[in-house]
């Protein structure tokens, strides 16, 4: 197998909202919040128009974009033995993805994050992680990471306890490494043990450049270029309007935007580069190549609603 994703299962639920909608909830624009409270969840639910539900989370939904550019790929991640985990399994079973993972039934439900879209195309994320969050060693596969040539993990998965666990095991039965810093608010509640992963354990470390900048407490773009040069790992960065850069060592590429696109919906903008680009590595494409491929994968999903092309 080429690569195995590892991450939150989460169904993702869609809906268009307004600017006013994100003030009163006490929510910051462009963000994840995670929402602990099952019932405050639901009350929140209940105060919205659902545009569209999907199988989501960050690397399931990259998971997706290698297998659709013709990988074979896997991914393991929790889910319970209810409505929304079955249609959670069918959705990647019919994007040709092998799902590592026998549901059954837990005491929480399936992890379901609400994707809040504004006018501008910006989304802010509330989730509820459900039992994709008590992910644990005994559901992580040492043979099915043996067997892939890289695993793609995410940083909303990394928590103390359980999760924490299941995250060692799979980097130390990993051939190569890869890993998705996911959010700026996540970096800073793990800023000392992510600044650890990504110079000592990760082979690949995707990031945007608020998450990047905020991990190594940047005052400038220069520090994080230089910083990526002395760890000598690959860092493959997105900067908004000012395209990619992929730095390893002494090589720095870069490449820039699509021009005049018609921007709907930028949820998956970051999951569907992370997967041009992973398909471009695995295939021996260069850097400069793959980040073209990830800078092309990323034009086309923020074009439609939702993180799945």
């Amino acid at each position: 197998m080429k690569i195995l994703g590892i991450g939150n299962a989460i169904v993702d639920v869609i809906c268009k909202v307004d600017d006013n909608f994100i003030t009163q909830n006490g929510l910051t624009k462009s963000t994840m919040k995670l929402i602990f409270d099952e019932n405050e969840f639901k009350k929140l639910l209940t105060s919205l128009k659902i545009e569209k539900t999907v199988s989501g989370g960050s690397v399931a939904n990259s998971i997706v974009g290698i297998s659709q550019l013709g990988n074979k790929v896997g991914f393991i991640g929790k889910v319970s033995d209810d409505d929304l985990g079955n249609k959670y399994e069918e959705g990647l079973k019919k994007e040709n993805v092998e799902y590592f993972y026998s549901k059954k039934n837990e005491e929480l439900p399936t992890g379901t994050c609400l994707i809040l879209v504004t006018p501008d195309s910006e989304r802010t994320m509330c989730t509820f992680l459900g039992t994709a969050g008590k992910i644990n060693e005994e559901d992580v596969s040492s043979d099915a990471i043996k067997k892939s040539e890289i695993i793609f993990l995410e940083g909303y998965l990394w928590d103390e306890g359980e999760p924490k666990k299941a995250f060692d095991k799979a980097i130390n039965n990993a051939n190569k490494v890869a890993m998705s810093l996911s959010d700026q608010f996540c970096v800073d509640r793990h800023k000392s043990h992510f600044l650890d992963l990504v110079k000592n354990k990760l082979d690949i470390t995707f990031a945007n450049e608020q998450e990047i900048t905020s991990l190594i407490d940047a005052k400038n773009f220069e520090e994080v270029v230089n910083f990526s040069k002395k760890i000598n790992k690959l860092i493959v960065l997105t900067r908004g309007k000012n395209g990619a850069i992929a730095i390893k060592g002494d090589e720095v590429v870069e490449c820039g935007v699509q021009k005049n696109l018609k921007i709907i919906d930028l949820t998956g903008a970051g999951d569907l580069f992370a997967a041009g680009f992973l398909h471009g590595y695995i295939n021996n494409l260069s850097i400069r190549k793959s980040l073209e491929k990830g800078t092309e994968m990323s034009s086309k999903v923020i074009q439609q609603i939702g993180a799945r092309l």
